[in-house]
C-alpha cells in the first residue's frame, strides 16, 4: 500500500508549502498540499508538484562526471572527489583561497543548505557573492530605513482597512496571500493593484493603476506631496519617531505634479486618491520584487516605505511595508553552522557582477569556481559575458541533478539529492514564520549525493574533517540551537511537522527601530556610516527616456522579465514540453507600431544580445512594455538574461535586471 508522508517545499518562494508525499515502492508518485499546515492549508502550486516530476525523470545526473577533450566522461566519486580536492590544496598552496569562487544562489531553501559556507570558511574563506539579483536591493533598502525587512504576520491583513500590492502579481507568485485577498475583499477591504501589467491579481483589485515601469518611487512622490497637501500625514509618528523629515520635505518640494504625471503615466486625480487611502489607516503594503530590479532600486523601495511612514502606516496593526521577512532565517543559529571564524581570508564580487570579477580579479585570478543552488549561466543577467567568464576558469565544478546551461560548461558536474532524497528543514524569507520539517522519503538514484556529504568527502580530504564530523540530525540541532526555550526542538517538529517560529507578527510596534538612531530614518545614517548619501533622491532607471534619451531613441521599448508561472527560474523548463519556446508579451501599441500580431515570429534585440520568439499582444499593460519570462534554457531558445544589463541597483546589494530598453522587429518565414 503506498504511504502518506508529510514533508515541505524547498522552492525559495514566499509560501514554502507543507506537503503531502506519496510513496509507493520506494518511489515518490504523488505530491499534494497538506491540509493540516495552518498556513499553505492543502493548495500547492505547479511549481511544487512539479516535484515529483523532477524526483523521478529519466534525465536525472546519477553519476560524477569529469570533461575530458569536450566530452563528459562518468567517473568514480573518490576520481572526482580527489582531483577536486587536489586542486583545491594547490590553489591553497601556489596563490590564496580566494582564487575559488563560490558562485550560489537561493532558489532552494533547506537550513543545511548554509554548511556550504562552513566549508568554504574552513577552508580559509573563498570569494563569495554578495547582494541578490533577486532582492537585493530592496532588502538593503528596507535596512537604511527601518534598520531590517521585517514582514506582519499573514493573518494580520485582517486588520486592515485597505491593501496595496504593489508590483507583486500574487496570483502567480504568492498564492495563499491571494487567498486571504478574495476573503478579505468579502469583509469590505479596498484592494488596490499597482504594475504595468494588468495581470491575475489586478482583475480582483477594487482600483488598478498602471504605472510606468520603474517609475514607481515618482508616484511614491506624487502621494505623498499629496498626502502633505491633503493634511494626511501623521505628525506624532514623525515628530516623535522618525529622522530627516525635513530631508523629505525639500525632496518632494523639486518636483511638481505635473512631472510625476509625465513620468509615471498616472492621472494626479488617481494619485490623490491612493492619498485618501493611505491616510484611512491601516493601509498594508505589499512590495513585488521587480521594481526594485533597477539602478534606482534601492531609492525606489525607500520612496515606498516613506509612504508607509508619512501616512503613520508603521508598527500598527493592519498596517507595515511588507518586502521580505529576514526575522524567520535570523531565528536559527547560522553561525554555529557555518563558523565564520574560522576564515582567514575573504573577497567579495556582487552576484551581478561576477562574470566581470572572473575576468578582471587580480592578486590572486579566479583559478576555480563552484557552483551550487544556482544555475548562473541562465539567470545571472548579461548571458553572454557570464559565459565568457566561466570558460576562461581553469576548474569549474558544479553541484546539480540535470545538465542545465551552466552544467554544460563544468570540468566536473557532481549529481545531487532532491528534496524528498535527505532530510532538512525549510522555511519562508519572505512571508509567514512557520518552519517546515522534510524527512527523506526516498532513496536518490543512482550515485546521487546529498551536498553535504560532498562537503563532509571534501574536508576530509583537505583536513578539516573534524568540522564535518557531525550527523545530518546533529547539524539540525545545532541549527535550532536557542529555540528550545520557545518549545521548538527537533524532535518535536518531527513529530509535529510545522512550528512556528518566535518573531513579531507585527514588526516595530513598539516603535524601537534597528536603524543607528533607533528612529525611522527618511535620511539614512546607516547608509552615511557605508560612505553613501543616505537621503532620497529624485532618480531615474539608467535605460529610460528621462535617463538616457539616446539609448531611449534606439531601443525604445522596457524589457521586463517575470517569474515563470510553471517553473521556479530555470528549474522546470526541462521538464515541461509546453514551456519550451520563447513568448515575447507585447502592449498593444507596440503592436500597432510594428504591425505584430498574435503568433508573429519577432526579433528582440539591443547591444548585449537577441531573442527570438512568438509574439502575445497583451489585453492591459502599459504602454511601450514588453515581458519575456526568465529561466529559460540555452537549447530552447536562449535565457532573456542575453539582453538584461549585470549593473548595480543604486545601494550596491541589488541587480539592474528591469532597467532594459530593447527593440523589436517582425521576422517574416
Amino acid at each position: 500500500m503506498p504511504d502518506v508522508h508529510i514533508s515541505s517545499c524547498p522552492l525559495n518562494c514566499w509560501d514554502t508549502c507543507g506537503l503531502e508525499v506519496t510513496v509507493h515502492d520506494g518511489k515518490v508518485i504523488k505530491v499534494d498540499g497538506d491540509d493540516r499546515h495552518p498556513i499553505t492549508r492543502g493548495k500547492i502550486c505547479g511549481r511544487g508538484r512539479m516535484l515529483e516530476a523532477r524526483t523521478n525523470s529519466q534525465e536525472r545526473l546519477l553519476y560524477p562526471l569529469k570533461k575530458v577533450n569536450g566530452t563528459f566522461m562518468r567517473i568514480s566519486w573518490e576520481q572526482a572527489l580527489d582531483e577536486i580536492a587536489e586542486k583545491m590544496r594547490e590553489i591553497k598552496e601556489k596563490y590564496e583561497t580566494t582564487a575559488v569562487l563560490h558562485s550560489h544562489d537561493y532558489a532552494n531553501n533547506g537550513l543545511l543548505k548554509n554548511l556550504d559556507r562552513r566549508f568554504f570558511n574552513c577552508y580559509g574563506g573563498v570569494t563569495e557573492l554578495i547582494g541578490s539579483i533577486c532582492w537585493g536591493a530592496g532588502i538593503e533598502a528596507q535596512k537604511w530605513d527601518f534598520g531590517n525587512a521585517y514582514s506582519h504576520a499573514p493573518e494580520d491583513i485582517y486588520n486592515s482597512n485597505n491593501v496595496v500590492i504593489w508590483g507583486r502579481n500574487v496570483a502567480r507568485t504568492n498564492m495563499h496571500l491571494f487567498g486571504h485577498l478574495q476573503s478579505v475583499k468579502k469583509q469590505g477591504t479596498k484592494l488596490v493593484v499597482i504594475d504595468p501589467i494588468f495581470n491575475q491579481t489586478a482583475q480582483i483589485a477594487d482600483l488598478y493603476v498602471s504605472v510606468a515601469p520603474g517609475m514607481d518611487g515618482f508616484l511614491a512622490m506624487g502621494i505623498m506631496k499629496e498626502l502633505l497637501r491633503l493634511g494626511l500625514e501623521d505628525r506624532h509618528f514623525i515628530e516623535t519617531y522618525t529622522v530627516g523629515f525635513e530631508d523629505l520635505q525639500n525632496l518632494l518640494n523639486q518636483i511638481t505634479m505635473e512631472e510625476i504625471e509625465q513620468l509615471t503615466g498616472v492621472a494626479h486625480e488617481i494619485m490623490k486618491e491612493l492619498a485618501l487611502i493611505y491616510g484611512k489607516r491601516p493601509t498594508m503594503t505589499y512590495l513585488g520584487l521587480g521594481m526594485q530590479r533597477y539602478a534606482n532600486g534601492g531609492n525606489t523601495i525607500r520612496l515606498i516605505d516613506a509612504v508607509g511612514a508619512l501616512s503613520g502606516n508603521i508598527g500598527i496593526s493592519g498596517g507595515g511595508v511588507n518586502f521580505g521577512n529576514l526575522q524567520v532565517g535570523q531565528s536559527f543559529n547560522i553561525e554555529a553552522l557555518t563558523l565564520p571564524e574560522r576564515k582567514t581570508a575573504s573577497r567579495t564580487f556582487t552576484m551581478m557582477k561576477q562574470a566581470e570579477g572572473i575576468l578582471q580579479a587580480t592578486d590572486p585570478n579566479i583559478k576555480m569556481v563552484i557552483v551550487t543552488c544556482g544555475n548562473p549561466l541562465t539567470q545571472v543577467p548579461n548571458t553572454n559575458l557570464v559565459k565568457q567568464a566561466f570558460q576562461s576558469v581553469e576548474t569549474v565544478v558544479v553541484f546539480e541533478q540535470f545538465m542545465t546551461d551552466t552544467a554544460e560548461i563544468a570540468d566536473y558536474v557532481l549529481p545531487t539529492t532532491t528534496v524528498f532524497e535527505e532530510e532538512d528543514l525549510y522555511y519562508s524569507s519572505m512571508y509567514h514564520a512557520y518552519v517546515n520539517y522534510g524527512p527523506a522519503l526516498v532513496q536518490a538514484p543512482g550515485e546521487a549525493k546529498p551536498d553535504l556529504w560532498i562537503w563532509t568527502s571534501l574536508a576530509e580530504r583537505l583536513g578539516f574533517a573534524d568540522d564535518f564530523a557531525f550527523s545530518r540530525e546533529e547539524f539540525l540541532k545545532m541549527g535550532l540551537d536557542g529555540l528550545e526555550k520557545y518549545g521548538i526542538t527537533l524532535e518535536k517538529l518531527k513529530q509535529e511537522k510545522h512550528l512556528l517560529l518566535p518573531v513579531h507578527p507585527v514588526p516595530w510596534n513598539d516603535y524601537r527601530f534597528q536603524t543607528p538612531s533607533g528612529k525611522y530614518e527618511f535620511t539614512s545614517s546607516f547608509a552615511e556610516q557605508k560612505g553613501m548619501d543616505g537621503k532620497l533622491k529624485i532618480m531615474y532607471p539608467a535605460e529610460s527616456k528621462a535617463g538616457n534619451k539616446r539609448l531611449a531613441e534606439k531601443y525604445p521599448y522596457r524589457l521586463l522579465t517575470i517569474h515563470p508561472l510553471r517553473s521556479n527560474h530555470s528549474q522546470h523548463y526541462h521538464l515541461i514540453k509546453a514551456m519550451q519556446s520563447i513568448k515575447i508579451e507585447i502592449s498593444q501599441d507596440i503592436a500597432v507600431e510594428k504591425e505584430l500580431s498574435d503568433g508573429d515570429m519577432a526579433r528582440l534585440f539591443n547591444e548585449r544580445g537577441e531573442l527570438i520568439g512568438k509574439v502575445k499582444v497583451l489585453a492591459k499593460a502599459h504602454p511601450k512594455t514588453i515581458n519575456v519570462d526568465e529561466g529559460q534554457w540555452g537549447k530552447f531558445g536562449g535565457s532573456v538574461n542575453v539582453l538584461t544589463p549585470d549593473g548595480e541597483s543604486d545601494n550596491g546589494l541589488g541587480s539592474m535586471l528591469y532597467d532594459c530598453l530593447v527593440n523589436i522587429e517582425k521576422i517574416n518565414r
